[in-house]
């Protein structure tokens, strides 16, 4: 299908439109439903009750402006239907902090639905690691998304970040509709950030970042590069989310490594955090990560393009960074076995 960047345009402004009215709403919402995140120094680094119901905004902004677009039950309606049920998943557990063995099974469910609609890793010969990796995937992005939110403006801003570039390689590669609902998450977590952003008036909670995660996840899978062969393009979607994988891994690692369950513990120990203990004030740690992400997305863009020696090198390089990096943020100053609190601001 032909890419019509005026139907760009208008998904953008009407998804933002929708966001910037929406989140004074859903923060209201979240008052009255007394859905309100409040301080914990030894969890969580905000200092003043805040209502977390932005996902709201976002999830509706979103979804106006996909269902808006002609067509798009006949190649989105599974990432759709699978994402709503996710963040209603995350709506419910804003307001009531469902157990992780509540969750998982309901997120198993959003993630089938998904499937069901024909979102499926194909890249590997074998059915059953293709089914495999898809559930991993999924539910494992879906999760990261919701671990990332963890400081002002951080999850919706490398959310955007993700979904720009996931919309610039739909332009290149012709698809028209996973394109326009790209361009409609970047929109919404644009819209979102200006409450956000540090110091946030709205905090997004589950019903925003579950949902993120699973329809980035979702679009991540439905890229497609017809000049290049999946050899090498299969890194393209890791490479784009690598801040919350990254992410993901430290504090997984990290958890296990004290003795701490990574499912159930919660704690000022994500990279950003680590950031913040190492001198950089929260804006500035959010900032450093969205860099980050900037560059993986090029580099993303790169690989889309790239030799199978080019894009292995360069995911050669990526990795090992990674696991460099993953080692030194298990050290000082950006960790000690029982860090302070991150400084204010």
């Amino acid at each position: 299908m032909t890419i019509d960047i005026t139907t760009y345009l208008i998904v953008f402004a009407g998804a933002l439109l929708l966001a910037v009215i929406g989140t004074p709403l859903s923060r209201k919402l979240g008052l009255r439903l007394h859905a309100i995140d409040l301080p914990d120094p030894g969890r969580k680094v905000h200092t003043v009750p805040t209502p977390r119901m932005g996902g709201v905004a976002i999830f509706i902004s979103t979804l106006i402006a996909a269902v808006l677009l002609r067509g798009v039950y006949n190649e989105l309606s599974g990432i759709l239907v699978g994402a709503t049920l996710m963040s209603f998943v995350g709506f419910w557990d804003d307001r009531h902090s469902l157990s992780v063995w509540v969750k998982l099974p309901l997120q198993l469910v959003a993630v089938g639905l998904v499937m069901l609609s024909g979102v499926q890793v194909t890249a590997f010969p074998f059915a059953a690691v293709n089914l495999v990796v898809t559930v991993v995937w999924l539910l494992g992005i879906t999760n990261a998304l919701n671990l990332l939110d963890n400081m002002d403006g951080l999850s919706a801003g490398i959310a955007a970040i993700a979904s720009v570039h996931f919309s610039i390689m739909c332009a290149l590669s012709g698809q028209y509709l996973v394109g326009a609902l790209s361009v409609a998450v970047t929109a919404s977590c644009v819209g979102f950030l200006i409450y956000n952003w540090n110091p946030a008036t709205i905090f997004m909670g589950d019903s925003g970042s579950l949902f993120l995660g699973l329809t980035l996840a979702s679009l991540g899978i439905k890229l497609r590069f017809p000049e290049n062969v999946s050899f090498v393009t299969w890194m393209v979607p890791l490479l784009v989310l690598g801040v919350p994988i990254f992410d993901t891994t430290l504090v997984t690692i990290s958890r296990l490594r004290r003795g701490l369950n990574p499912l159930t513990t919660p704690g000022t120990d994500h990279t950003s955090h680590r950031l913040n203990y190492a001198g950089l004030t929260r804006r500035e740690a959010v900032l450093v990560l969205y860099v980050v992400a900037f560059i993986l997305g090029l580099v993303a863009i790169f690989v889309t393009q790239a030799t199978v020696f080019e894009g292995y090198l360069v995911g050669g390089l990526v990795a090992l960074s990674g696991v460099v990096a993953l080692w030194r943020f298990e050290r000082p100053p950006f960790w000690t076995h029982h860090p302070d609190v991150p400084p204010q601001s």
